[in-house]
């Protein structure tokens, strides 16, 4: 079945986890069941669904409005009042009578401030700054959600191959099993043999249960990071540095509840002498990655052009200096100019009045440390660049060496495969015809199966490293989000 993304409201009904229906609604997104994602689409996914990118949307959102909330001051104020007023005058003379004033009156007025020597300039200026670093920390945030969808989709990958591994070496002990059992009933082989075959064929049903464990955390970890809490099943595709012999990794919880007997040994079959043929398992096929195109003092360029986090700062940097300066202004007077419009109903008196004010007020002691304060600030945010620049140097550092080693080490892994595989298979024929003892062949096994252990974590880790080592540079993703999207 083809991928079922699709960019509209839609409410959808999914399968969750103890197998009922429930409706969850998908804003802008949505997943159909038994749909086939690739790691694009989880992504996509993520970007739309995650809270902490709309949080920093959000966050990007306050700072744009404090941009206009700032420039108001360049705007004129305009106010209205009216009121209602009664006075009554008593006196003890018997010359005077008393008198009452009641009356209703009406003004309005409008202020526009002139000049203030730079500081809602500086006021303005510094939020702009703000909204730039709102920008750049969505931009980190997208980043690192992208990276998180990455390494749980290889997890998953390498998770679904171990899952895999252990089948085939379930398969190979039942085999095993099967043959020894039949030759202890020839008295060709003695009871230690078989117990020592059903003992590894539990072992091997053990070490299944623990990998299918591990494939389901790894869905749980997938699902988290794309937030899709009542995930539909549907299955993900492989990517090219991640081939299987099946092209899909089923992603389903429904049944996390099921349980089933697995400790009975295999029935038997007729041609137990027959089944020493060695499975060969290929769960990874014509494995190939590019080699990274950047030496390791152009990723470190890369990464100081590219950061998002270190434009953040520079950003902060920007604001904060401005912020000292508008600190500093509150030494100067602001010049404003106002004019008003007056009504009462008693004789219909109106008023008009024009007025050009310049006029400070500040605590001296106070302001002083102010200024201190903004330096301190400008100095911390300096600090914070120069920590940054350490940081990513050596985040760049340890990822670019963690793939390259990585790189050298998939072929010799691969190299090693095959001679275990070619071990167990001499092994194997040398148990069948009783020249070889059951230990060598035992050994054999475990060193073929350990071998592809090693060589699917070998492969998660390389495409993790090089993802790590793309989100520490900061490279441009094919997918990704603007803060005005």
């Amino acid at each position: 079945m083809n991928l079922h993304i699709k960019k509209k409201f839609i409410i959808l009904t999914l399968v969750i986890t103890l197998g009922t229906n429930c409706v969850y609604a998908v804003e802008n997104i949505s997943v159909e069941k038994n749909a086939i994602l690739n790691i694009k689409d989880c992504i996509e996914l993520a970007l739309h669904n995650s809270p902490s990118v709309k949080k920093a949307k959000y966050n990007y959102g306050l700072a744009k409005n404090n941009v206009t909330i700032s420039k108001s001051a360049y705007f004129p104020t305009i106010g209205v009042g009216t009121g209602y007023y009664a006075t009554q005058n008593a006196t003890s003379n018997s010359l005077m009578r008393n008198g009452n004033m009641n009356y209703y009156s009406a003004e309005a007025s409008i202020q526009q401030l002139i000049f203030d020597f730079g500081k809602t300039f500086a006021d303005v200026k510094m939020n702009k700054f703000n909204m730039i670093t709102a920008m750049y920390e969505f931009d980190y945030t997208v980043l690192e959600t992208i990276f998180g969808v990455k390494t749980n989709y290889y997890g998953v990958l390498a998770a679904k191959a171990s899952v895999d591994i252990n089948k085939a070496n379930v398969q190979i002990n039942e085999r095993n099993y099967q043959r020894t059992k039949a030759y202890f009933e020839e008295g060709i082989k003695s009871k230690i043999d078989l117990v020592n075959a059903e003992v590894n064929l539990s072992d091997s049903k053990v070490s299944l249960v623990d990998a299918q464990k591990s494939y389901q955390n790894a869905l749980v970890k997938l699902n988290n990071s794309m937030y899709i809490a009542f995930a539909p099943e549907y299955e993900i595709e492989n990517t090219e540095t991640f081939n299987f012999t099946t092209n899909y990794a089923p992603v389903n919880l429904d049944k996390i509840s099921e349980s089933k007997d697995i400790s009975a040994p295999p029935k038997d079959v007729s041609n137990a002498f027959l089944t020493s043929e060695v499975q060969k398992i290929d769960v990874l096929q014509d494995y190939k990655f590019e080699p990274f195109p950047y030496t390791f003092e152009e990723a470190v360029k890369i990464a100081y052009k590219n950061r998002p986090d270190l434009k953040a700062y520079d950003s902060t940097l920007n604001a904060m200096k401005e912020a000292l300066k508008y600190t500093k202004r509150a030494y100067l007077p602001e010049l404003s100019a106002r004019g008003g419009y007056g009504y009462r109903d008693t004789n219909n008196t109106n008023s008009f009045n024009i007025s050009l004010n310049l006029s400070t007020s500040l605590n001296i002691l106070s302001t002083k440390k102010e200024i201190d304060n903004a330096k301190i600030q400008v100095d911390m945010a300096q600090n914070e660049i120069d920590l940054a620049k350490q940081d990513i140097y050596f985040a760049v550092q340890d990822a670019y060496i963690n793939m390259k080693q990585l790189e050298k080490q998939i072929p010799l892994i691969a190299v090693k495969v095959k001679q275990t595989l070619e071990n167990f298979e001499l092994a194997d024929g040398r148990y069948a015809v009783g020249i070889g003892d059951y230990i060598q062949l035992q050994d054999a096994k475990v060193n073929y199966n350990n071998a592809q252990h090693e060589y699917v974590q070998t492969v998660y880790n390389y495409n993790v490293a090089r993802a790590n080592l793309e989100k520490a540079m900061a490279l441009p993703q094919e997918i990704t989000m603007n803060v005005e999207d």
